[in-house]
């Protein structure tokens, strides 16, 4: 995955985004322990490919999304060229993002299993 990617992933409580995000973390060499965002909303880290990778989750944002991302800066850490975004609870800023993100959809089939849409 190269810098200036943005994933956008949706899917229920519990399954899967974030142990995915921790995943992704790992092979971009961010050696920091990766948690949810949830309350703070974003997280950055450095990997040691020297990309920044930004942790957002949107779960908790309401009212005007569009100011609210505005005001986080995530519109301008999307467009970095040097930096990989992962946003979860993205479906809920849809209107918001650029059009050409990867967008990931987890489903939740049994307890230990999960079915994974790309490009929706």
């Amino acid at each position: 995955m190269k810098g200036g990617t943005t994933l956008a992933l949706s899917g229920e409580l519990g399954s899967g985004k974030t142990t995915f995000i921790q995943g992704l973390a790992e092979g971009l060499g961010v050696r920091d322990r990766i948690i949810s965002p949830t309350f703070i909303l974003v997280r950055k880290y450095q990997s040691e490919k020297l990309l920044n990778f930004y942790h957002v989750d949107l779960y908790r944002l309401e009212g005007d999304l569009g100011y609210e991302m505005n005001n986080l800066g995530l519109t301008d850490f999307m467009k970095d060229k040097d930096s990989i975004v992962a946003i979860e609870w993205a479906e809920k800023a849809r209107e918001y993002l650029p059009k050409n993100m990867v967008w990931i959809k987890f489903d939740i089939l049994e307890d230990n299993r999960r079915k994974i849409v790309t490009n929706l």
